[in-house]
């Protein structure tokens, strides 16, 4: 399975968006399931379902800098190359998704505010196009990945 079909089946068992593409590329981070699930588990939802960056984006963000961020403080071209990836992979996802921010990937979705999620139905993935950011969310993270430093 590539990490395209395992951040959808991630998704459609209950991770949300964050957590189902962060966690497909444990086998790239290390991390052990659980753990990365936990440090992924504020972003879903566009962080805490307040409907802001999509989740999805930002568990590939976290899985590049994971693989490709940087470190020291002090060298500020290392902090310019990163960000100028991250630019990019924000402008191609609005590229493919129309937008980067949640609430505008859901705009004609009816949705409820507040923090309790709503319950993972059939109809919840029919309405939704949520699998299909994190479809591109991680296939995105996968080209980037590849793309030499």
């Amino acid at each position: 399975m590539n990490h395209v079909e395992k951040a959808e089946e991630l998704f459609r068992t209950g991770y949300n968006c964050a957590q189902a593409v962060f966690c497909a590329f444990t086998d790239v981070t290390g991390l052990e399931l659980g753990t990365a699930a936990r440090i992924a588990s504020s972003f879903g939802g566009g962080i805490g379902r307040m409907r802001e960056v999509c989740g999805a984006v930002s568990g590939a963000l976290m899985v590049l800098g994971m693989e490709k961020g940087y470190s020291d403080v002090s060298d500020p071209a290392a902090k310019r190359e990163h960000y100028a990836m991250v630019q990019e992979f924000a402008r191609r996802f609005k590229d493919e998704r129309g937008s980067i921010i949640c609430r505008e990937l859901l705009e004609n979705v009816k949705t409820s505010p507040g923090p309790v999620p709503e319950a993972r139905t059939s109809a919840y993935y029919d309405r939704r196009p949520c699998v299909w950011s994190v479809r591109t969310a991680a296939a995105l993270t996968d080209e980037f990945l590849q793309k030499e430093a």
